[in-house]
């Protein structure tokens, strides 16, 4: 059972931000794209950032200039910086780590909510 351990999450003002954070299993870390996403209630689950073991990131194009996605190999862990937060942005985030080759496999932590007051 991989287990995907997250924190940061809470209630913030506009504009405010957080920094959510993800350990995870070193082989995980080390082989799969960490990813976060996030699931408004009545939305489908979308993908906010992601990084490859090699530091390629990837961005939703709502959260662009404002969220920052980066990892430490020593602790094994992925951040998601938050700045500049919206009321729009409220939702649970995932952590997610995910690979396609040599097979499809994709694991998910237990979300954390960033709610964001107006």
């Amino acid at each position: 059972q991989v287990q995907l351990v997250e924190s940061g999450g809470g209630l913030v003002q506009t504009g405010g931000s957080l920094r959510l954070s993800c350990a995870a299993p070193r082989n995980i870390f080390s082989n799969y794209v960490m990813g976060w996403y996030r699931q408004a209630p009545g939305k489908q689950r979308e993908l906010v950032a992601a990084i490859t073991s090699g530091t390629t990131t990837n961005y939703a194009d709502s959260v662009k200039g404002r969220f920052t996605i980066s990892r430490d190999s020593v602790k094994n862990t992925v951040y998601l910086q938050m700045n500049s937060l919206k009321p729009e942005d409220t939702a649970v985030y995932y952590c997610s780590a995910h690979r396609t080759i040599p097979r499809v496999e994709a694991y998910w932590g237990q979300g954390t909510q960033v709610t964001v007051s107006s």
